[in-house]
């Protein structure tokens, strides 16, 4: 009867599709089924009664085997991600899952392990971080990748570019992407924010200046432009660039030449020019704060990044690439991010666009214990409080310092009425009378 059992047992095994396996306490295999057979390379009268190690071949088997630590610790493995080596001597990703193999009278005697092939699972993974990661620029909205392919097309070209969306979309990566992907990738690139130089110290940061030019002055100096010779100069809020800095800018554009700061000889530079700017241009120049035809000179080849909220399928993409991104940062792993948290991010409205999710996961995972998930709770309270107005719940209104105390303690006790309540040192019902009068009641 057991010889039959046995006969039935190895029949199913030999039926499933996933590599099974099994050792004895000294970790020599006495099972293979017909799926570790095919996915393995191995026959099973080549492996019965050898040592699994030099069978799996797994990147485990060296460290944490996961078939020790099953006998060690009586707690089964799930879904371990390994790589395992075939017969042929290329390698192939699996998903282990590994428990301890029981005797008829109930006492450990080996441990058993299965295993499927997630090689593919993976190419399509790879194939799907590839094309949703653009020169470092994460995004797979069909805007996004209409504006990376305009950027291959003109990357090698020497015609001015000007960059123009919202803060916070990111306009000094497409910049990096235009630069890598250029013939001049291998030259200087060099990049100035007109924002912050008064009009004086602009001129001479863009064109240098000779000794003596004006106080502080101590020796000649070269401008960005000269250090750029040859290569590419990034020009930050070129809108904020003052009218007489304009004209200079033009004629390095039309001519390639420009005089430093206090100096009258001409120079002359081979610079390409890629410009950004957050404000609307066409209003600056119905102002008259920024000239026509520098607008013109540097608007060759124009590129709008739309803003985080008219392409609110990047986020799905993004989160992961931040939440990497703060795991090398604070070297700590958490266990990704849960579906209302997810949901949170995607009823934002976004002002602050990619920089702003950014700057809130990294507030959520800050927050958030090792090996846990970000939660919406961990989430800055204006995402969630926005995401409660568009399902319809009452606002929060958080305008005075003690509501913000409540929401904060609310977040740091997960919600905890009970603890929230005992460190306010007010009672229970208390608490709940301010939270229905901030809208959090149905939280």
């Amino acid at each position: 009867m057991d010889k039959k059992n046995d006969s039935i047992t190895r029949d199913i095994l030999d039926s499933i599709s996933e590599g099974v396996l099994t050792v004895d306490k000294n970790f020599r295999i006495t099972f293979f089924n017909r799926a570790a057979e095919r996915l393995t390379g191995f026959e099973r009268k080549e492996v019965v009664g050898k040592l699994c190690k030099y069978v799996c071949s797994s990147s485990k088997c060296l460290e944490q085997c996961p078939i020790a630590n099953v006998l060690q610790n009586g707690e089964p493995i799930s879904g371990l991600d390994c790589s395992m080596m075939h017969k042929g001597g290329h390698v192939f990703s699996v998903k282990l899952n590994c428990a301890v193999l029981y005797s008829q009278v109930n006492d450990p005697d080996g441990g058993v392990l299965s295993f499927r092939d997630i090689s593919e699972y993976e190419a399509i993974k790879q194939e799907l971080n590839k094309s949703s990661n653009f020169c470092g620029i994460v995004a797979h909205s069909k805007t996004m990748h209409e504006v990376f392919q305009l950027i291959e097309e003109v990357a090698d070209s020497d015609a001015s570019v000007l960059v123009q969306g919202e803060s916070g979309t990111g306009k000094e990566m497409i910049a990096n992407a235009i630069q890598a992907l250029s013939h001049r990738k291998n030259k200087a690139f060099i990049k100035v924010n007109c924002s912050i130089f008064s009009p004086p110290l602009l001129a001479s940061e863009l064109f240098g200046h000779v000794k003596g030019a004006f106080t502080g002055a101590i020796k000649d100096r070269k401008g960005r432009f000269e250090l750029a010779d040859g290569g590419t100069i990034f020009l930050d809020e070129v809108a904020e660039m003052p009218l007489e800095m304009q004209l200079q800018l033009l004629r390095v554009l039309q001519e390639g030449s420009f005089e430093r700061v206090g100096e009258s000889v001409t120079r002359r530079v081979d610079v390409r020019v890629i410009a950004a700017t957050n404000k609307n241009l066409k209003r600056a120049l119905e102002s008259g704060s920024f000239r026509e035809d520098l607008y013109y000179r540097l608007n060759v080849i124009p590129i709008e990044i739309p803003p985080l909220r008219s392409r609110l399928d990047d986020i799905p993409y993004l989160v992961p690439h931040f939440i990497n991104k703060f795991s090398m940062v604070y070297n700590k792993q958490v266990a990704g991010i849960d579906d209302e948290a997810v949901d949170v991010l995607m009823r934002y409205n976004w002002p602050g666009n990619v920089r702003e999710l950014e700057n809130s996961l990294e507030f959520a995972f800050a927050r958030t214990k090792p090996d846990e998930p970000l939660t919406a709770n961990m989430l800055p309270p204006k995402l969630r409080q926005s995401a409660m107005i568009k399902l319809g719940r009452p606002q929060m209104r958080l305008q005075g310092q003690e509501e913000i105390e409540v929401l904060q303690l609310l977040n740091k006790h997960q919600w905890n009425k009970s603890r929230v309540a005992k460190e306010l040192g007010i009672g229970r019902t208390t608490l709940w009378r301010k939270m229905k009068t901030m809208g959090l009641d149905n939280e």
